[in-house]
């Protein structure tokens, strides 16, 4: 079992920038791809940034690139993922996720944290 906790969600006004952490437990961090995923009201979850066990690769849907940085800490057990630029369109619940590499859709994410609200005012 892992077990993730994440911080850092808010509201902010559009061009404004959050910092998302995630702070995992339990089984080895460094055994699993980590990343972020996004639920907005009425939507189906989706897929933001992951990163790779080693942290030597990344990915990021193409809305949010060039503007969400994720990174992570092994030595900590934390990820996070630096937001800047936000629009009112990345409003949304967003979710640490643990799985396998890549960590690119919901089937491949074994342990979800509880979700952190995020909301940008236009």
């Amino acid at each position: 079992q892992v077990q993730l906790v994440e911080s850092g969600g808010g509201l902010v006004q559009a061009g404004g920038s959050l910092r998302l952490s995630c702070a995992a437990s339990g089984r080895t961090f460094s055994n699993y791809a980590m990343g972020w995923f996004r639920q907005a009201p009425g939507k189906e979850r989706e897929f933001v940034a992951a990163i790779s066990r080693s942290g030597d690769r990344t990915d990021y849907r193409d809305s949010v690139k060039g503007r969400f940085t994720i990174a992570r800490d092994n030595a900590k057990n934390t990820i996070s993922m630096q937001m800047n630029s936000l629009k009112p369109e990345d409003t949304a619940v967003y979710y640490c996720a643990a799985g396998g590499n890549p960590i690119v859709a919901v089937s491949t994410v074994a342990y979800w944290g509880q979700g952190t609200q995020v909301t940008v005012s236009s």
